[in-house]
């Protein structure tokens, strides 16, 4: 039987799409029980799908079953991202897939939004290892227009693009990212611009405290406080600037250099050659070309994650499945499994303690604390010999 909580949030996302199955355009009319709509377009044309294969949203029963095959659609983009880094041991698997009753609980239950947009970043993900650029761009983009926290891995994808294709060349594919949010957006954009911008893409919303995971040991004046806001937010973007400048980008070149057209850089671009990408790798850690693009998006993710205003139980998924790249894509010793297992454990207990404590909000920092020491001591840059020089050879044409 479900808990009494269980429909909650199903029923508020039905309510705030039958408005625009009736014909409202005007974001700011668009409501349910919980409140106003928050979410952008894409959002709204997903659970308008939902709202009508289940009867107007009345058949939970078939919207979970719906969801049940979104969970192994997800793992299995999941594991397809693993195969390719072959940074994490198999028997992670197991706790990834049976040892989380609070992502089964986001996805098959509770039915949020958040497994939507993560399934459809994971498929983008999936697309930049198969350097089909563009349409990762697209999905990326498309992911975003379900749930704002995706733009948590934007800057790890835009040094990306800086780092494949230079200033000019990503150009095009951040005007995709920008053209389908226009595109989906059209509708309301055209009968009220600034409710439509103002409601799905508020920046500023204020979170709840009662709902917080990682901020309880706080008093609420200080979580609601904006210059507590403004002090998360300059963190965030001192860790991705430390990031960026000492573990992402590890050309003895100033960074400033990504701007630069691929072919004109010195060294060689590590877009032009298998070799020079591997040796790019190397020279931060053992890895390999797919996992170096990885490392940067979940890092991204992760810097955000840690410095985000409020983490509510069904943001967990945000970043669950990356954890235990983050935790292995580092040298382990075979003695050194048990505390990552460990650290695993900890998260996993502090997001299924209802209500949060200031133990377990305490502790869920603790173990982001822990896993950021071991991405920046774990990556630091170990003195690697260059690769022969080569040739460039052509670019593919689905990278382009």
């Amino acid at each position: 039987r479900r808990p009494a909580d269980t429909e909650i949030d199903w029923k508020a996302y039905m309510q705030e799409v039958e408005g625009f199955a009736n014909g409202t355009l005007d974001y700011t009319q668009l409501q349910g029980d919980t409140g106003p709509l928050v979410y952008p377009a894409g959002f709204v044309y997903i659970f308008l799908g939902l709202y009508h294969a289940t009867g107007r949203g009345s058949d939970i029963r078939l919207a979970q079953y719906l969801f049940a095959g979104l969970y192994l659609l997800n793992l299995l983009l999941v594991f397809r991202i693993y195969c390719r880094t072959n940074k994490v041991p198999p028997y992670v698997f197991f706790f990834m897939c049976c040892a989380s009753y609070r992502i089964h609980s986001i996805f098959v239950l509770r039915l949020f939004n958040d497994p939507v947009a993560m399934a459809i970043l994971f498929l983008a993900i999936n697309l930049f290892l198969e350097e089909r650029w563009s349409w990762g761009c697209l999905l990326f983009s498309l992911a975003v227009s379900v749930k704002m926290n995706i733009l948590l891995f934007a800057p790890g994808l835009l040094f990306l693009l800086l780092q494949r294709f230079g200033l000019l060349g990503c150009i095009p594919k951040l005007c995709i990212c920008a053209l389908l949010q226009v595109v989906l957006g059209l509708p309301f954009l055209l009968v009220n611009p600034v409710g439509y911008l103002t409601r799905s893409f508020d920046l500023g919303r204020q979170f709840q405290f009662k709902w917080t995971v990682n901020w309880r040991f706080l008093p609420e004046e200080v979580f609601q406080n904006r210059v507590f806001h403004a002090a998360l937010l300059l963190a965030h973007l001192a860790g991705l600037g430390l990031f960026a400048l000492h573990r992402w980008h590890s050309s003895k070149e100033n960074i400033l250099t990504l701007l630069k057209d691929p072919a004109k850089r010195k060294p060689a671009s590590p877009r032009l050659t298998v070799n020079n990408i591997l040796w790019q790798a190397s020279c931060v850690c053992p890895l390999n070309a797919s996992a170096w693009i990885v490392f940067i998006l979940f890092s991204s993710n992760f810097l955000g994650v840690c410095c985000s205003r409020s983490l509510h139980y069904q943001f967990y998924v945000w970043y669950f499945h990356t954890l235990p790249y983050l935790l292995w894509c580092t040298p382990t010793t075979k003695l050194a499994h048990m505390p990552k297992v460990l650290l695993l454990g900890v998260i996993e207990l502090c997001w299924n303690t209802y209500p949060s404590t200031v133990c377990s909000s305490l502790s869920l920092h603790v173990c982001h604390g822990l896993i950021l020491l071991q991405l920046w001591y774990g990556t630091a840059p170990t003195p690697v010999s260059p690769p022969p020089s080569r040739k460039p050879t052509a670019i593919s044409k689905k990278a382009q």
